[in-house]
């Protein structure tokens, strides 16, 4: 059975880090480029960042370049994401996901909200 599972999220102030982690199962995780993207109210769901299966190459939105940082460790099967200097306009569900060339995988989600 194929699971993503997300954790980490919850409320932080501005200017506050959060770590998220996305846990992979039932697929061989190496073959996968995984990527986080969140989606607030009203708004349409959008790429936060991406890496290749072998970590070697990751990409970022522009509006979280130099603040988030995406990794992934292989041998555990998961995927994180590192959000450091948090703005109220990062409150999001974030979901992670996984790609193949044939096949596209979701998690569940986990929220993030940033405020004071």
């Amino acid at each position: 059975q194929v699971q993503l599972v997300e954790s980490g999220g919850g409320l932080v102030q501005p200017g506050g880090s959060l770590r998220l982690s996305c846990a992979a199962s039932g697929f061989i995780f190496s073959s996968y480029a995984m990527s986080w993207y969140r989606q607030a109210p009203g708004k349409e769901r959008e790429l936060v960042a991406a890496i290749t299966g072998d970590g070697g190459s990751t990409n970022y939105a522009y509006s979280v370049k130099g603040r988030f940082t995406i990794s992934r460790d292989n041998a555990k099967k998961t995927v994180y994401l590192q959000m450091n200097s948090l703005k109220p306009e990062d409150t999001a569900m974030y979901y992670c996901k996984a790609r193949s060339v044939a096949y596209v995988y979701w998690g569940q989600g986990t929220q993030v909200t940033v405020s004071s």
